[in-house]
């Protein structure tokens, strides 16, 4: 509402306010942050593994450690040690257990796999041994670079780079009475392209962070923008403000919580397990760590999800235009005066 002059003072009148503008704010930034707190804070009070992907050399081994350690593991027997480290190697294992010697249970795995999830291995390792009476021997196949020496590069670069695409797709959303369709999507696609690259120099080549060779860095971080900018554009041209509050809470705040960087995937709940690799911030975390340490074998389903963000939020935002102004050439016609002849 725009203020008029108060007859005979010279002076503005008072602008009114729309409660209801004020209200819908309060409470949506009451519910997203709440939400934050929620399932960052909540999915880490007592987590536990399930199902946690482990290989034992030998059938007696491989049946005592899953009696022993029930649904908090999944045993896959091996014949070597060297078997189960190839496993390991791949990313399809977090570690492998074997006897060397009658009292000696070797433990391999791989410290890319994430403190929570290597951690988690060798506390159930180190029961399973303590009940058998063995002692266990450490080696870690897949150690951690020496400039992410906590693991937490990538998730750090994921949400930055999530957070940001949010950010532009929101503005250029609360802009369309003043740049075109058009031209807010060459943003988004141009943004997705210079703040992969931009990512990916500074945490790759400048700080060494992260280890993927630099194209598949920049590839699944333009990804990761462009499914993160799109899916916003999404939801707010067919939702309005709503729609952009659901792109924080799904893509910044659960996808984020749930992308396995900071709390291994295998200790996540039921519900985290089974959305978290269809979110762009997991699918991105897992081609990111991949790539970087266990040679891509299962990085391209993680750059598919990302793809199918992007086009299908394209796509929203192509038909939700399309929509619209059919719409007002409807109107249009409706509104020409009819001329009767007779």
């Amino acid at each position: 509402m725009s203020s008029s002059s108060v007859p005979g003072s010279g002076k503005p009148a008072p602008v009114g306010t729309h409660h209801r503008a004020w209200i819908q704010l309060v409470v949506t930034g009451l519910i997203i942050g709440s939400a934050f707190i929620a399932v960052y804070v909540g999915l880490q009070r007592a987590p536990v593994p399930d199902h946690l992907p482990l290989a034992a050399v030998g059938g007696q081994l491989a049946s005592a450690a899953q009696a022993g350690l029930g649904d908090s593991v999944d045993i896959q027997q091996v014949a070597t040690l060297d078997e189960g480290a190839a496993l390991v190697r791949n990313g399809d294992a977090v570690a492998v257990v074997g006897l060397t010697a009658p009292t000696t249970l070797q433990f391999d795995y791989a410290g890319a796999s994430g403190f929570s999830e290597s951690g988690a291995a060798r506390q159930l390792v180190a029961g399973l041994a303590h009940k058998g009476g063995f002692t266990v021997a450490e080696t870690d196949l897949v150690p951690l670079v020496k400039y992410d020496s906590r693991g937490l590069s990538a998730f750090y670069v994921v949400f930055g780079v999530t957070l940001a695409s949010f950010v532009l797709a929101q503005g250029l959303t609360g802009a369309v009475a003043t740049v075109r369709l058009r031209h807010r999507l060459y943003a988004m696609a141009g943004f997705a392209v210079a703040i992969g690259v931009t990512a990916a120099v500074i945490t790759g080549p400048v700080y060494g962070s992260l280890t993927p060779s630099f194209p598949r860095l920049a590839l699944s971080l333009i990804l990761l923008s462009a499914a993160s900018a799109f899916a916003t554009k999404a939801l707010g041209a067919w939702l309005g403000p709503a729609g952009i509050g659901l792109a924080v809470l799904v893509l910044t705040t659960i996808g984020n919580a749930t992308s396995g960087a900071t709390l291994g995937i295998d200790l996540l709940p039921g519900w985290a397990q089974a959305i978290s690799a269809k979110l762009p911030p997991g699918a991105a975390y897992r081609a990111i760590n991949d790539f970087g340490y266990f040679g891509g074998s299962h990085a391209g389903s993680s750059l598919v999800v990302l793809a199918i963000w992007f086009v299908v939020g394209l796509g929203l935002v192509l038909l939700r235009q399309r929509t619209a102004a059919h719409q007002v050439t409807q109107k249009a016609a409706e509104a020409e005066p009819q001329v009767v002849v007779g």
